[in-house]
């Protein structure tokens, strides 16, 4: 019974990753590719080690189990800063928005991005 639940588990991941992949080529800018890989691709790829987790706990193997769980709780930390550090990145660095976007809530809420100065400009 552990054994199809983990594999449907799986399964589900697995979708939510193609998903997360073909949002990645078809979307089109980088704010829009970003949210695809960080919702799509880390819910995922946390069902995968959780799919994992529930294999592993059926057969006996705890190490395996507590492993894939440590491993979907850091992805579920770190993926969404890294999007949002990238996001950010490129907003400051003046990448525009897809003309079909409706509306700039980061720019609204703190104005213009300002440029960072590199080490030659100081």
């Amino acid at each position: 019974m552990s054994e199809l639940l983990a594999y449907i588990v799986i399964t589900v991941g697995l979708a939510f990753d193609v998903f997360g992949t073909v949002g990645l080529v078809r979307l089109p800018d980088i704010y829009n590719r970003v949210q695809a890989a960080t919702k799509c691709v880390t819910l995922g790829t946390c069902f995968i080690l959780l799919g994992v987790a529930i294999y592993a706990f059926g057969h006996g193997l705890g190490a395996m189990c507590v492993k894939a769980l440590l491993c979907a709780a850091f992805v579920l930390l770190t993926s969404p800063v890294g999007a949002h550090a990238v996001a950010r990145g490129a907003h400051v660095s003046g990448v525009q928005l897809w003309e079909g976007s409706v509306m700039d809530k980061y720019k609204d809420d703190f104005g213009q991005p300002e440029k960072e100065l590199d080490d030659h400009e100081r």
